[in-house]
């Protein structure tokens, strides 16, 4: 059974300060292109292969995918979009939620998913 990695686009890029305000849709793809090695290797305590998935809103969508990373673009709020696809999924598969967010958290929890940080993926530059 492969996990559901899903990665909070806004939150992970917001947690390391890059400059990413100025080009929301660039930090978002160089995230989304971060993201491919985790698709075969893996996160702590989750062994590759993972399904990953980016969920990007706002200013942030038009990002394409890659192979190993589909981007999902929020209609409204990610993290909305986000405790949808836990929902969806979680009694099929592990979900794993990468965020800080706490409210996201607690959503993702009700849903029957877990949550990992931020630096799981996207650690300090």
């Amino acid at each position: 059974m492969v996990t559901l990695l899903i990665v909070d686009g806004a939150n992970v890029v917001g947690s390391v300060p890059d400059g990413w305000w100025r080009d929301r849709r660039g930090a978002a793809e160089r995230l989304r292109d971060r993201l491919v090695r985790y698709a075969a290797e893996g996160v702590a305590g989750r062994p590759g292969p993972l399904e990953v998935v980016l969920v990007v809103e706002g200013a942030a969508r038009g990002v394409a995918p890659v192979p190993g990373v589909r981007v999902d673009e929020a209609p409204g709020s990610g993290d909305d979009r986000i405790a949808e696809l836990v929902a969806a999924e979680s009694e099929l598969r592990p979900c794993v939620v990468v965020t800080a967010d706490r409210g996201l958290r607690e959503r993702v929890a009700r849903a029957g998913g877990s949550c990992v940080g931020p630096r799981t993926v996207y650690g300090p530059v």
